[in-house]
C-alpha cells in the first residue's frame, strides 16, 4: 500500500483556512480518496486539552513554554492520527501544522528559530507536509473579519504588529520552501480563492485509492 499524502492549511487569523478546508476535503473525497481531518493545536485526546489551555484568554506563559506546549501536542498528533492515518493510506488534512509555530511562537512571540528548528527535528523527523496552503491576506483586513467573531481566542485578541510579525515569518517560510509551501492570494473572493486552490490540488499527484 502507498502512503497516503498530507496536506497543510495556513496564514493569520481571519484568512478564510477554515472555509477553504472544507472545499479540499470536498475535492479530495470526489476524488475517491480516504480523508482525515484534524486540527493544531489539537487532533487528538491530550491536544484538545492543551488547545483549550494555549487558546485560553485567561493563561499567561513564558513564549518558550507555549512553543514547547505546541510541539508537546504535535508529538501526539502525530503518534495518534497523522502518521497511521499515512501508512493506510489515507490523506490527512490540517488546519496548521510546523509552519504554524515558526509564525505564532518565532514571528509573533520572539521565539529563536534555531530552538523552533531543533524541536521540529526532533518531534516530526524528516516529516513534512506534501504540499502547505498558505493562504495571505493583509493584517488590516483579517482583524477586520476576526473582530466579526464575538469571542476572540488568546492570539486572535493580539495586537496588530503581533499579527504583522505572524504573517511576516510566514512569508519568510514560504520563500524558503517554494516546493511545498504554495501561496494563495486570499483577498479575492470564495470562488477566486476555490479555484485558485483546485488549480493546486490538480498539480499534485495523487494515489489512486484501492
Amino acid at each position: 500500500m502507498e502512503t497516503g499524502k498530507f496536506i497543510t492549511l495556513e496564514g493569520i487569523d481571519g484568512a478564510g483556512k477554515s472555509t477553504q478546508l472544507e472545499f479540499v476535503v470536498a475535492w479530495l473525497q470526489g476524488k475517491g480518496m480516504p480523508v482525515v481531518v484534524t486540527r493544531e493545536p489539537g487532533g487528538t485526546q491530550l491536544g484538545e486539552q492543551l488547545r483549550s489551555i494555549l487558546l485560553d484568554n485567561s493563561t499567561v506563559m513564558h513564549p518558550e513554554t507555549e512553543a514547547l506546549l505546541m510541539f508537546a501536542s504535535r508529538r501526539e498528533h502525530l503518534d495518534k492520527v497523522i502518521a497511521p492515518a499515512l501508512e493506510q493510506g489515507k490523506y490527512v488534512v490540517s488546519d496548521r501544522f510546523t509552519d504554524a509555530s515558526f509564525a505564532y511562537q518565532g514571528g509573533g512571540r520572539g521565539v529563536n528559530w534555531e530552538k523552533i528548528g531543533i524541536l521540529e527535528s526532533w518531534v516530526q523527523g524528516d516529516l513534512q507536509p506534501d504540499l502547505t496552503l498558505f493562504f495571505d491576506i493583509p493584517v488590516a483586513l483579517g482583524q477586520q473579519r476576526v473582530h466579526a467573531i464575538k469571542t476572540r481566542d488568546r492570539f486572535e485578541q493580539e495586537q496588530l504588529d503581533f499579527h504583522q510579525c505572524v504573517r511576516e515569518a510566514y512569508v519568510k517560510r514560504a520563500q524558503q520552501f517554494p516546493h511545498r509551501i504554495h501561496v494563495v492570494d486570499a483577498c479575492q473572493s470564495v470562488e477566486a480563492v476555490r479555484e485558485a486552490v483546485e488549480r493546486l490540488l490538480e498539480r499534485v499527484r495523487w494515489n489512486p485509492p484501492e
